[in-house]
């Protein structure tokens, strides 16, 4: 099957502009490829970010990890972490494992592949490289309000509302 397509935009450039913070990872280089290990068949991991410079009124994080170059309509969503408290500024390497590894009220949202926690890069064998955008949002509020049952992408159509700043970081992986 030939999986040749347009080149998907990256999301967060059709959103409503906001500040933008650093965001930097001990594990990932933006722009670069990512590691094995952070993929699905490879190990799994989620890697370690960091975040800094974002506004002082943020009163909570989510993170995620979104594939725009997935074979869909809608893309794929990786890795989705809600209602992390304004004072955390980093997830340690393997965050993603579980609720358990996370602090304070942060938990997972489901991933596309059905499980709650980090899901790797898994692009299809011979597709064209894909992009993974690993992105902080700053929030204004302490909660977005939804519960672990909720899908990835009402988690990220309800934190549009609520960011006041964002940062990411790129990597790409291919089979």
């Amino acid at each position: 099957m030939d999986l040749t397509r347009p080149t998907a935009p990256n999301p967060y450039e059709l959103l409503p502009t906001v500040p933008t913070f650093t965001v930097t990872s001990m594990d990932l280089t933006d722009g670069e490829v990512m590691p094995d290990e952070f993929t699905a068949a490879l190990g799994n991991i989620s890697p370690q970010l960091s975040w800094s410079g974002f506004p002082p009124e943020t009163k909570s994080f989510a993170v995620t990890c979104f594939d725009p170059d997935a074979p869909t309509p809608a893309g794929w969503w990786h890795w989705t972490v809600l209602d992390i408290d304004s004072s955390t500024t980093e997830l340690e390497q393997g965050a993603g494992e579980s609720d358990l590894t996370l602090s304070g009220a942060a938990f997972h949202l489901r991933h596309d592949g059905g499980g709650h926690g980090y899901l790797g890069a898994a692009p299809p064998k011979g597709d064209v490289p894909h992009r993974y955008i690993f992105a902080v949002h700053a929030l204004d509020v302490d909660t977005l309000e939804l519960d672990e049952d909720s899908t990835a992408t009402m988690g990220a159509f309800t934190m549009v509302f609520q960011t006041i700043a964002r940062g990411y970081l790129t990597v790409t992986y291919a089979h």
